[in-house]
Formats: C-alpha cells, structure tokens, sequence
C-alpha cells in the first residue's frame, strides 16, 4: 500500500509541474530578456519555473521509493494517470484556455480503459 501512495504522490506532483510549467511558458520571455539588467521585472515566471522543476524533482523522489516497494510492472501503468490528470486540469481551468475536442476525451477513456485492463487483478 506505500508503494501505491508513493506513486499516486508522484503521478500528483508530475501533474502539477507539467501546469505549473505551461503557465511559466506562457508568461516567460525571450532569453535576452531574462539575461539583461532588468530580470527582476521577470520574477514570477522564473518562480514558477522553479516551482515546476521543483515538483518534478520531488516526484522523482517519490518514484524511485515506490519502486523500492512494488515491482515496476505494478507502478509504471498508473503513470498514465498523469495525462488524464493534466488533460482535465487543462480543458478545466481557464488560464489554459484549451479546448475540449471530442477526440481526445476518446483518447483519454482508451487511456483509463488500458489502465484499467493493466491494473485489474485477473481471475485464476
């Protein structure tokens, strides 16, 4: 059951810096601007740019002490829940503005079909 919560945990903070660092992307600006004298005026989208590879990196951490729990074959198919986890964050929350399209809800439903399929025990 830890190893589980350890890869929930690190499926969650993969989500969140994969959003994190689109709102980075959005606001940051060309690299000349960010090495000249006025970086200061940059601020929040470096903050975020840190944030995100923050929670990238504590979802390493907790990935690899999931593994130190469970067998890979049983861990590595709830990665996939990170897309479904950022396609809805993303058609959801309004500072992405994307747009739901039909066929990638159908994309994402194949995605929790096979992870179902994957993670179902079998019957013997």
């Amino acid at each position: 059951m830890k190893g589980v919560m350890l890869a929930l945990c690190s499926v969650l903070l993969v989500s969140l810096a994969q959003l994190v660092l689109r709102a980075a992307m959005q606001q940051f600006p060309p690299l000349a601007e960010i090495l000249s004298p006025q970086i200061g005026q940059h601020v929040k989208p470096l903050l975020l740019l840190c944030l995100g590879l923050g929670a990238y990196a504590l979802s390493m951490l907790c990935w690899m002490l999931a593994l130190r729990h469970l067998p890979l074959n049983r861990l590595y198919p709830l990665l996939s829940l990170s897309y479904v986890l950022v396609w809805l964050a993303a058609i959801s929350l309004p500072m992405f503005g994307e747009p739901f399209r039909w066929s990638n809800f159908a994309g994402v439903l194949l995605i929790v079909l096979g992870l179902l399929c994957v993670s179902l025990p079998r019957n013997k």
